[in-house]
C-alpha cells in the first residue's frame, strides 16, 4: 500500500515519490517527448520561464538534460503525474544545483494549462521538499531556495504556502531580467539540520526557477 509522502527510490536509479492527493513524481521518460513540447507551446510557459523548448530537436535535448542531471547527482527533476494516469502530464519539479559543500540546493516546478488550479504545483513542491531534506539529510543539505521574478505573484504563493517564505529580493539584470527577483527559502527540519556533519560551511547559492533563472 502507498502512503502519501512516501519515497521509493535510489537517488540516483529509478525513482518514485508518491505526493499528496494522488501525485506521483517519477522520473522523465523518452516517451514524454511529445507532452513536453505541449506543454512549452502555452504562453504562460513562454512568459515565467527562462529556459525555453522549440521543437522535437529542443524536447529531446530537455530530455537529456534531465538524465544527465540524474548522472551526474546535480539535478533530480521529475515528471508531476497522478496515480493511475501516469502518462499524463501534469508538470515538471527539480531539485538542482545541489551543492552539498555548503548544503543548499534550488528548487524549480512549472505545471501544464490543464493542471493549473488545482492545487499541483504546491503539492509537487511539498513532496519534493520532503524527499530532498530526507535522502540527502547525512550529507547535510539543510537549505533549499526558490526563485522567482517579482511580478509572478503565483510562485509567491506557492512558495509561501509550502514553508518558503521571502528571504531577499535581487536586483533586475537587464535586458534578459528586466525585473527584480524574489528568493524564497525553507530550512531543513532541526533534526536534520543538527546532523548536518561538521566542517561544512554555509554561502548563498545561486539561481532557482522562473524568469529569475541564470542570475
Amino acid at each position: 500500500m502507498e502512503h502519501e509522502g512516501e519515497i521509493r527510490m535510489d537517488p540516483y536509479g529509478e525513482s518514485t515519490v508518491i505526493g499528496p492527493g494522488g501525485l506521483r513524481l517519477r522520473r522523465w521518460r523518452e516517451e514524454d517527448l511529445p507532452a513536453v513540447l505541449r506543454a512549452y507551446e502555452d504562453p504562460a510557459m513562454r512568459r515565467w520561464l527562462a529556459v525555453q523548448v522549440s521543437g522535437p530537436d529542443g524536447a529531446a535535448d530537455w530530455l537529456e538534460a534531465q538524465r544527465t542531471g540524474w548522472a551526474a547527482g546535480t539535478r533530480f527533476a521529475f515528471a508531476v503525474t497522478e496515480g493511475g494516469r501516469e502518462d499524463e502530464l501534469l508538470g515538471n519539479v527539480v531539485m538542482k544545483q545541489l551543492d552539498l559543500l555548503n548544503g543548499r540546493a534550488e528548487m524549480g516546478y512549472w505545471t501544464t494549462a490543464p493542471a493549473r488550479g488545482r492545487g499541483v504545483a504546491s503539492r509537487a513542491l511539498a513532496a519534493l521538499t520532503d524527499w530532498a531534506f530526507t535522502t540527502f539529510a547525512e550529507q547535510g543539505l539543510i537549505r533549499l531556495e526558490l526563485l522567482h521574478q517579482v511580478d509572478n505573484v503565483a510562485s509567491c504563493r506557492v512558495a509561501e504556502k509550502c514553508g518558503f517564505p521571502l528571504a531577499r529580493v535581487i536586483p533586475a539584470l537587464p535586458p534578459d531580467y528586466p525585473l527584480d527577483g524574489h528568493v524564497h527559502a525553507r530550512e531543513a527540519p532541526a533534526a536534520v539540520a543538527v546532523s548536518r556533519p561538521a566542517g561544512r560551511r554555509g554561502e548563498a547559492a545561486g539561481t532557482g526557477g522562473g524568469r529569475a533563472s541564470g542570475r
